[in-house]
């Protein structure tokens, strides 16, 4: 519990370093200014996603191979997680693009690749609650998680497939419009902060969805003794009649 205290802190203080860097040092933009700021938690939001969601793939697959509950568990960890980061970005991508482009939402296909993204994990997450068996929920759903991740890359490529849609090109590493030292290194470290804090969200709806399959396992072994105690002959009226009688 301490170390587990110690963590949080430990990353409330770097989220909050993150967030004073990414407002206050980073240098202004020259045209879009002070709205270019949610840069820095934009594209992070949009990294954490992809990382937690090619755990959850990985977990999927993981699960078709070894049948392990463990892989199934992490898997809807991760893939709500993922949901949690793209609705961010979301949020993030809208409230910059209307200052920037005037409007909040346009079809551009990275947009609508990550909106179909968006609406396949819902409906992983959906179908999980509609599917009562354990096994066929984690077989089917693994299987439909695999699908869902295939769009991720479509995502990550959308502006060099299709370089005429209205989100901007890539900044970082050499694109056409790098950004300077300081605004890359406050940017790495607000991703870092996110992932992290990502990371440390997944591990607690990891437990809690450990937590809840044991539970789960317990009330069907106390409702199989029930249903096996109920159907069993009254063996000792029989015997106690008898000897009574004797």
């Amino acid at each position: 519990m301490k170390a587990r205290i110690s963590i949080s802190i430990a990353l409330a203080l770097l989220v909050f370093c993150a967030g004073y860097a990414a407002l206050f040092i980073a240098p202004d933009e020259a045209t879009m200014h002070l709205i270019q700021r949610i840069f820095y938690f934009h594209v992070p939001l949009w990294t954490a996603m992809t990382v937690v969601l090619s755990i959850a793939c990985f977990s999927n697959i993981a699960w078709l191979v070894s049948r392990r509950p463990m892989w199934d568990l992490l898997g809807a960890s991760s893939a709500e997680v993922g949901v949690l980061c793209c609705t961010g970005g979301l949020i993030t991508g809208m409230l910059w693009g209307k200052p920037v482009w005037g409007i909040w939402w346009t079809w551009d296909p990275r947009l609508t690749s990550t909106f179909i993204l968006w609406l396949l994990y819902i409906s992983y997450l959906l179908l999980r609650e509609l599917i009562e068996d354990p096994h066929r929920r984690a077989t089917l759903s693994a299987v439909f998680g695999i699908f869902a991740y295939l769009d991720l890359p479509i995502v990550l490529l959308a502006t060099t497939l299709w370089p005429r849609g209205q989100h901007p090109q890539p900044v970082l590493f050499g694109g056409p419009k790098s950004i300077n030292h300081t605004m890359l290194s406050v940017f790495f470290l607000c991703m870092v902060s996110i992932v992290l804090v990502m990371i440390l969200i997944l591990a607690d709806r990891y437990r809690l969805e450990k937590l809840r399959f044991e539970a789960d396992e317990l009330r069907v072994e106390i409702e199989s003794r029930e249903m096996d105690a109920q159907s069993a002959p009254p063996t000792r009226g029989i015997v106690g009649r008898g000897m009574a009688h004797e």
